[in-house]
């Protein structure tokens, strides 16, 4: 019995060491292959953090009084009114406006007119912000009907939602058998569609106050 009982004692010994052993090399593999498995790129975090996505995108509303300085005639002749509705794509828009060359009609040529109207931001500080226009449109029934403008403004803005501006430019008319050209001055106020602590009214306000 002595015997038998030494013969059970040594091997159920061999059998515990056996899997003492086993435990760790299995915790061995396992660490080791969680060390050489590739890290997967977060999309979500790189998509968030681009350069792209981090500009705000809005539609934006403005209203538009110029007034023309080298043209002859009273304050209807020289005042020309205009409405502006775009979208900003960061320090790009793109706008569609409509409104009137004067107050005032000369003859048988209408003054109401449509406009393409891209601009660009080419610089700011702040809350102060350069932008340039590039535009071109139609004078409805007019004998000069081809109507491109450049005009630069400087702008400010109020808030995140509201922004006043100083332009000045040129309007170019062509017609079949004669053109002109005018220089303007004037303001624009515009009103930026943007909800309250949306993702694009933090992006508005951290370019504002980034620099200040």
């Amino acid at each position: 019995m002595k015997i038998l009982f030494t013969i059970a004692l040594v091997i159920s010994t061999s059998c515990l060491f056996a899997q003492s052993n086993v435990i760790p090399n299995i915790s061995k593999t396992m660490i080791h292959q969680s060390q050489n498995k590739p890290a997967g790129k977060d999309t979500v975090i790189e998509k968030d953090t681009s350069k792209e996505n981090q500009e705000p995108r809005y539609f934006y509303l403005s209203v538009n009084t110029d007034v023309f300085v080298n043209t002859k005639g009273g304050f209807a002749k020289r005042f020309s009114p205009a409405v502006e509705f775009g979208r900003t794509y960061g320090i790009f828009d793109l706008g569609l406006a409509t409104g009137r060359v004067n107050t005032l009609s000369s003859g048988s040529d209408t003054v109401r007119y449509i406009e393409f109207r891209p601009t660009i931001n080419i610089f700011s500080k702040g809350r102060f912000a350069e932008g340039l226009c590039l535009g071109g449109g139609y004078v409805f029934k007019a004998k000069q009907g081809l109507m491109t403008e450049i005009c630069n403004s400087i702008n400010f803005n109020i808030s995140e939602n509201v922004a006043l501006a100083v332009t000045q430019g040129y309007y170019f008319f062509d017609g079949t058998n004669s053109s002109r050209s005018t220089q303007y001055m004037g303001f624009s106020f515009t009103y930026n569609f943007l909800r309250s602590h949306s993702v694009n009214k933090q992006r508005k306000k951290k370019a504002i106050v980034s620099d200040n």
